[in-house]
């Protein structure tokens, strides 16, 4: 029998035909191992005669992959291999190599090969073909395809359809789908017995999708049709798949159906491709009538598909249909993985739907499924996120004690909760631990603890943290990240404390940027000194920054809504001259200052300015100009324009609409305030709490209670929450009109919906059910818990 050790892999580069270094010429492996004494029956044979070359119009493509000299792939032979006798070279080595061949790796399955040309000896069909395997399995693609084009007839076979495939496959895996289109269209030119069927086809076709080549991949396809080669399920569901990625869903659909009606039945992989992408796209009916479909054709959905739709459901804000069909796959055999729960627990995470969340929580451990990091990390950010840190810290610990190590995001989300809520010293207690542990602090980490420090006046350590990262080659927070904690601290108020992190900026030697100088103009300007907020002004100046409209916007705000309407037109007027020319917020700004003033007239005149000179006029305009109007008396005037607006098509927004019901109703013109109410929904627009509270006061006041009353239900069903204010407006209008049954009733709804009575609610009660009270003896009629004020007086 006879043996073919493999004694090394190929060499590559390494392996070429050597330059003999005496007589400076190249020779041969083989040659010179024969010239060396290795003569007579048993010596190696010499190179094969080549083959034929291409044809002319071939040429061009075959030196996109030129042929290496045969002794590249020349591997070391046992001596002594070789049978005694003459009759070697017509020897077909089958079945030896065919058993030893699934027994090696990839490259000494090609030792195994390529020893058989020089010995005479020839392979099978099947010996080649996982030849070209091999090589592609081991990366070498350029070498099958030199092997496919140059040396199959050394090894005394053909190409075939299973050849050309191969090499096919592995030049699109590859990312050459290109390269894999010439040689489909070689083997065409090529004609004979061997000709590109349908699986080369959609190859190429799916390598095209793979790497965002849509256009070749369509050409391709059609120049495939036109060939009279019949699309399989596979070629169908690469075009189905490459559009349902690009969210071209109804041309998936058409598709689906062209595949069908061409008797290719969709499979498994067809549909998994379409409910992925109708789920992702958002289009969840959709995504269930394929579902559906699917089932009537006896294919059922793996659990990918199932946690793509599960996920999308979440996405959506549908954690309750997602819990309903997570419940619905285990009744229908797909037993849900890790990765269904972490779905529907992030689902439940982001709908603050805790008691569902540590229930399947609790149930995953019940499956027999055993929490990871990432599923602690779901429960502790959404703890985290709700302002829940003991809840976050508890589900922390647990993770500990169950063995899972918290990672990077684990312990920046626990570090960033701390801080927040000034528990800097448990904070820093967490950094400690984390770097014991091996894992290593980010920016995201830094920037909670900084920003915690910043916001609790803890400076040095603020300042200690931003040299301890860039010690650590991290790059320390940009001027963005404290232009945030700046306007964070000017938004609450605290403006002093914003100016110190400003200073410490300075101190760091890092430069504010404009955004940095309009938050803390802004701050000022919120606590009414204007005066520190023109020096911040000043100061930006000489730092070389220029103040730009919204540091003039930011100014000019600050004085009217401090009712120093004077001085903010005085600056108006300067921003021409220094070369800031006002926009539309500017305008908006000045007309609204002028109107809560008093001043009507000027406001007119001030709009007239505006559109003569050219600025936008946008919906925010109008609402200040209408409200502006009827807060000053002039409810007829808005009305007049809002109606003149209306002709011109202007879209107004559902706060206009509110104004306008409201300024209808007190002029009297009650029935067109209703009418415009009822023509809010046919406008696509949503009423909402402000729109309701118009509505219920206007009822009541008409003394139509039942009617205010179905507006309360109407709103409620819409899922509005009723402000507080609005509860004890309805409490208050009801008991003045004597209505006490039904103040009782919004009574027990103050009590469902946890809102508090106002005083000046609690007061009228006194007044109403004390012992001197008028209505001391219908003090039953309200709930138990109100039932005290008869004991007054």
């Amino acid at each position: 029998m006879l043996l073919v050790t493999p004694c090394r892999l190929w060499r590559g580069h390494g392996a070429c035909p050597c330059r003999d270094t005496q007589a400076g010429r190249r020779t041969h492996p083989v040659r010179r191992i024969a010239s060396a004494g290795h003569t007579g029956p048993r010596a190696l044979p010499q190179r094969l005669p080549c083959r034929p070359r291409p044809r002319a119009r071939l040429r061009q493509l075959h030196q996109r992959w030129p042929r290496p000299c045969s002794g590249s792939l020349q591997p070391c032979v046992q001596r002594g291999s070789r049978p005694a006798g003459g009759g070697a070279h017509s020897l077909h080595l089958q079945h030896p190599h065919g058993l030893l061949l699934p027994c090696a790796s990839p490259g000494a399955r090609a030792c195994l090969i390529w020893p058989l040309p020089q010995k005479g000896l020839k392979t099978d069909q099947t010996g080649a073909s996982t030849f070209l395997k091999c090589l592609c399995y081991a990366k070498r693609t350029d070498e099958a395809v030199d092997v496919l084009l140059h040396r199959m007839s050394e090894l005394g076979c053909v190409p075939d359809a299973i050849s050309y495939n191969t090499i096919l496959k592995s030049l699109c895996d590859n990312g050459m789908s290109q390269r894999g289109l010439e040689l489909l269209q070689l083997v065409a030119g090529k004609g004979g017995g061997c000709f590109p069927d349908v699986v080369a086809y959609s190859t190429v076709i799916h390598g095209f999708f793979k790497e965002g080549e849509a256009g070749k991949a369509c050409s391709l396809f059609h120049e495939m049709m036109q060939q009279g080669i019949v699309p399989s399920v596979v070629t169908y569901s690469s075009i189905i798949d490459a559009l349902c990625k690009a969210r071209a869903m109804d041309r998936a659909e058409l598709v689906l159906r062209q595949m069908v009606a061409n008797g290719a039945q969709p499979d498994t992989v067809t549909y998994n491709c379409m409910i992925n992408g109708y789920a992702t796209s958002g289009r969840l009916k959709e995504s269930a009538k394929m579902f559906r479909e699917m089932k009537s054709r006896g294919l059922m959905p793996d659990i990918v598909t199932c946690n793509s739709f599960l996920s999308s459901l979440c996405k959506h804000g549908r954690s309750k249909e997602a819990a309903e069909f997570f419940d619905s796959m285990t009744a229908k055999g797909h037993k849900p993985d890790i990765v269904s729960f972490r779905i529907l627990l992030h689902g439940y995470a982001t709908e603050g739907c805790f008691a569902d969340m540590i229930d399947l929580f609790n149930a995953m451990e019940r499956n027999g499924i055993a929490a990871d990091c990432r599923v602690f990390n779901i429960l502790i950010d959404a703890y985290a996120k709700h302002g829940m840190t003991d809840e976050a810290m508890l589900i922390f610990t647990e993770m500990r004690e169950k063995g899972v190590g918290p990672d990077a995001f684990t312990y920046s989300t626990v570090i960033a909760a701390l801080s927040r809520m000034g528990r800097l010293t448990d904070a820093m207690g967490k950094l400690s631990q984390m770097i014991a542990m091996g894992v290593q602090p980010d920016t995201a980490v830094y920037h909670s603890l900084i920003q915690g420090c910043c916001i609790h006046g803890d400076l040095v350590k603020a300042k200690e943290l931003v040299s301890e990262m860039m010690n650590k080659g991290i790059p320390r927070p940009s001027i963005a990240f404290f232009s945030s904690v700046i306007n964070y601290l000017c938004k609450e108020g605290r403006v002093m404390d914003a100016h110190d992190i400003f200073d410490l900026v300075i101190d760091m030697g890092e430069r504010p940027d404009v955004i940095t100088f309009n938050s803390l103009i802004d701050g000022y300007c919120l606590v009414d000194k204007m005066d520190k907020a023109l020096r911040v002004l000043d100061s930006m100046v000489s730092f070389g920054i220029e103040p730009n409209v919204v540091t003039y916007n930011t100014l000019v705000n600050g004085y009217c809504t401090n009712g120093r309407i004077d001085d903010g037109l005085t600056l108006f007027r300067e921003m021409p001259h220094k070369r800031i020319k006002p926009d539309t917020v500017t305008y908006g700004i000045i007309l609204d200052g002028l109107f809560r003033s008093g001043s009507t007239v000027a406001a007119r005149k001030m709009f007239h300015e505006m559109t003569e000179s050219g600025i936008t006029v946008s919906i925010s305009t109008y609402s200040i100009i209408l409200g502006g109007l009827c807060r000053n008396n002039c409810a007829d005037e808005a009305i007049t324009l809002f109606q003149k607006l209306g002709t011109m098509n202007v879209k107004f927004d559902i706060a206009i609409l509110n104004t306008m019901i409201n300024a209808m109703y007190k002029v009297g013109r009650r029935e067109e305030a209703k009418d415009l109410f009822a023509a809010i929904s046919p406008s696509s627009l949503v009423p909402n709490e402000s729109t309701y509270a118009v509505m219920i006061k206007i009822l009541l006041k008409d003394r139509a209670v039942e009617d205010a009353d179905n507006m309360f239900s109407s709103m409620d069903n819409s899922g509005i929450v009723p402000s507080s204010r609005l509860i004890n407006d309805i409490i208050r209008m009801l008991l003045e009109k004597g209505e006490i049954a039904k103040a009782g009733n919004y009574l027990s709804k103050v009590d469902g919906k946890s809102i508090s009575l106002e005083a000046s609610t609690a007061s009228l009660m006194l007044s109403l059910f004390s012992r001197k009270g008028k209505h001391q003896e219908d003090i039953k009629l309200l709930p138990a818990k109100y039932q005290f004020f008869d004991g007054f007086g």
